[in-house]
């Protein structure tokens, strides 16, 4: 019944290119026109079928992390690249619906964060060995979207740019007390302190960041300006001349999201200015993948437009400018998948073979949902007072549009 089922699936949704699926008693089918990309994936496992069936994500990224589903010649971005076209042209066939419906409607609890489960689903993540993100990312530890304002930037010069691009979207001045609201590992904080004589209080739930962000202040002599505390943006107290969070509101919950953008507001000064930098989706609101969920962000989501704003709206907050990245996070991802892939043996060395099918999964995965499925990001540019920033937008890119000169020493 189970593999019947599934050979409905995959005739359903495999309309472009063609995929070969050895099944576990040795069956091979073919799926697909052929005439384009093609792939081929053994199952070895008998469950896999009904597993499929009932949560594709789980099933095989599960799978390929446990070696029950392997890749011809491993190649996880080819499976990944033909699968995730396809599903996002086809939809899922009718019998897959009901299922669908289930994870739409649980997914209030999944993104529950208080403020307690807020902290544990950061230490799943951020708290990794601090060696694991070397491997990866830049030389200023930016996990997050770069932004590739000429198309032979070096990874370094993207991020960079990406921190200016926002700087210049508060129009910081010096003296400015800045809330750094999920501020990673210091580098927009330091940045902001270092660069624009901002004021920087930083904000963190990992351990892990707290101690580096902290540490890297001392060592730049920058403590006197930018320092992060280890607290949850709901406990934060005082007023600021500008907010800015990147790459936090993806963990916030869409329970949450009227309770951070009224804390956001009452945060803000009259004439205050916030920016929100945020994975986002082009479709409807959604609900986020099971795997992803279980073993990459515990309780993440990215929001549709549409609820982003709503919440905004209700806080009486003025959207003042959005701006959508669409495939910076994909050349993002690219860098940081082809490091990883680099570095492989020294992320053996810190965990295991299983962890590192896992990163690479993640990694390639999330590469191509940009790539293929209409996820971008967002910045929201919000103030609680109409006129607090200037009519048009040419005060970005009066410097150059390379987006790394300075605004201020």
């Amino acid at each position: 019944m189970w593999t019947n089922a599934l050979n409905r699936l995959l005739t359903h949704l495999f309309r472009h290119g063609r995929i070969r699926v050895t099944y576990p008693d040795g069956t091979v089918r073919c799926f697909g026109p052929g005439g384009g990309p093609e792939s081929a994936v053994v199952l070895h496992d008998p469950g896999l079928p009904r597993r499929i069936i009932l949560s594709p994500d789980m099933a095989v990224g599960e799978g390929y992390m446990n070696g029950t589903v392997t890749f011809e010649k491993d190649d996880v971005y080819g499976f990944l690249s033909l699968a995730i076209m396809n599903i996002a042209a086809q939809g899922q066939p009718w019998f897959r619906r009901p299922l669908e419906w289930g994870r739409w409607l649980r997914r209030r609890l999944d993104q529950f964060n208080p403020v307690s489960r807020a902290r544990a689903n950061v230490a799943h993540h951020y708290d990794l060995s601090g060696e694991l993100y070397d491997l990866f990312l830049d030389e200023d530890r930016n996990y997050s979207c770069a932004y590739f304002a000429r198309p032979d930037m070096t990874l370094e010069e993207a991020q960079e740019a990406k921190k200016q691009h926002i700087a210049r979207k508060l129009l910081i001045e010096p003296g400015m007390r800045v809330l750094d609201i999920g501020c990673g590992w210091g580098g927009m904080g330091l940045t902001l302190a270092r660069d624009f004589g901002a004021e920087v209080l930083g904000i963190t739930l990992s351990r892990e960041q707290h101690a580096m962000a902290n540490m890297r202040a001392e060592q730049a002599g920058l403590a006197d300006k930018a320092r992060f505390e280890l607290m949850d943006y709901r406990d934060v107290q005082g007023q600021f001349d500008r907010i800015v969070s990147v790459g936090m509101f993806e963990h916030v919950g869409v329970p949450h999201y009227d309770a951070y953008f009224a804390k956001v507001r009452r945060l803000l000064r009259p004439d205050g200015i916030a920016l929100i930098h945020t994975i986002g989706r082009s479709d409807p609101p959604g609900a986020t993948s099971p795997w992803i969920t279980k073993y990459i962000f515990p309780g993440g989501y990215c929001p549709a437009m549409s609820e982003a704003v709503a919440a905004i709206e209700r806080q009486r907050l003025i959207t003042t400018d959005v701006e959508v990245w669409r495939l910076h996070y994909a050349e993002t991802l690219k860098e940081w998948r082809c490091r990883f892939e680099a570095n492989i043996e020294r992320a053996r060395a810190l965990y295991d073979e299983r962890f590192c099918r896992m990163w690479r999964y993640y990694l390639t995965a999330s590469e191509l949902t940009f790539r293929l499925n209409n996820q971008v990001v967002f910045q929201f540019q919000i103030t609680p007072k109409q006129d607090a920033v200037p009519l048009t937008r040419d005060y970005l890119y009066r410097d150059g549009a390379d987006g790394l000169s300075r605004a201020a020493e």
